[in-house]
């Protein structure tokens, strides 16, 4: 070849996931994430007023800002820019009880932006989700704060409000005790629309799901992982009411109370820290699922919500679950 037609040669770029295609790229995802979590934010202010303004405000700040200095004192590029370490800090804002000190909510940021993900090498190398790693983190090293829940705007004065509704159940079956409300309509209504007490974004799952339509619009989910994981935990819960009526609440109480739509479409969905196969994705869909529902209904656990914890550690097993699942080249054998 000669030296003109060397210069010519195009030259491929080889990085770390995700690998996005023309015309998209990383900073149009995360702008379709930021676009698609403003419902549950919006609802998040709605029911709790503007110390959920306040958290949204700091978490994000804070990500962004500990990205920018981070990868400067690591000598990299500025990636601010992408819109990722937004996105993480709005994630951990949205996961987050309106009364948390703003302050925990720097650390939180901090420890997702530069513990989580820049110490790994930054965008395409975390094994695990920031968001999550963070509040995992706060939930262990803060656990009163973290657990600290206050009745929303306009909720009436009655259990669903006083307590999570999982923590309610959660507590009536370690002390061995009956369900300790009857789930009707009313309060299955009251769960969707986000009239009861929570963290920020898990109270609204209409609006969780008003923003899961246009991520699956604009392509930037699969429907695969979603789908699995409510779909595991909607079986599963089905087949404890079959099993023990009596002990076990129905499938729209567990759709609808807690993390679980925030989870399956914002966070199970990372492109980072899931599955790139069709079919891992559905795998790690139902084990996020199954690992939900053990920490949600085993009477001897310490924490009612599973969701989190789920994915966190569904995150350790994507590149087993890569390779079991990774499709033959055609031609080649199986074994």
């Amino acid at each position: 070849m000669k030296p003109a037609e060397v210069k010519k040669a195009p030259v491929f770029l080889v990085s770390a996931s995700p690998h996005v295609h023309a015309p998209g790229s990383v900073r149009t995802i995360m702008r379709d994430v930021i676009l698609a979590l403003l419902p549950a934010s919006a609802a998040a202010v709605y029911f709790f007023g503007l110390r959920a303004l306040v958290l949204i405000a700091v978490s994000v700040a804070t990500c962004v800002l500990s990205e920018r200095l981070a990868r400067r004192a690591m000598g990299r590029p500025d990636m601010t820019g992408d819109l990722s370490a937004a996105v993480t800090g709005l994630l951990l804002a949205l996961n987050l009880p309106p009364t948390l000190p703003p302050l925990l909510a720097v650390a939180g940021g901090v420890f997702a932006i530069v513990v989580a993900k820049q110490l790994f090498g930054g965008l395409g190398y975390n094994p695990f989700n920031p968001a999550l790693a963070a509040r995992a983190f706060l939930l262990v090293s803060f656990t009163g704060a973290m657990t600290t829940w206050t009745a929303s705007g306009w909720g009436g004065a009655d259990a669903l409000t006083t307590a999570t509704p999982l923590g309610t159940v959660k507590e009536a079956l370690r002390a061995g005790g009956p369900i300790p409300f009857a789930f009707d309509s009313s309060i299955g209504w009251r769960l969707f629309l986000g009239d009861v007490n929570g963290c920020l974004g898990e109270t609204s799952s209409l609006a969780l799901l008003l923003g899961g339509l246009y991520l699956l619009a604009r392509k930037v989910i699969d429907w695969r992982i979603p789908v699995s994981f409510i779909g595991t935990v909607a079986a599963y819960a089905a087949v404890l009411r079959l099993v023990s009526p009596a002990a076990a609440m129905p499938v729209p109480f567990h759709l609808f109370a807690g993390g679980l739509f925030l989870g399956a479409i914002f966070m199970a969905t990372d492109m980072v820290t899931s599955p790139s196969t069709r079919w891992g994705q559905v795998v790690f869909g139902i084990g996020c699922g199954l690992l939900t529902m053990v920490i949600r209904t085993v009477p001897s656990g310490a924490y009612p919500e599973g969701v989190s914890f789920a994915i966190l550690i569904m995150n350790a097993f994507v590149p087993l679950i890569d390779r079991a699942t990774r499709p033959v080249p055609f031609g080649e054998s199986h074994a």
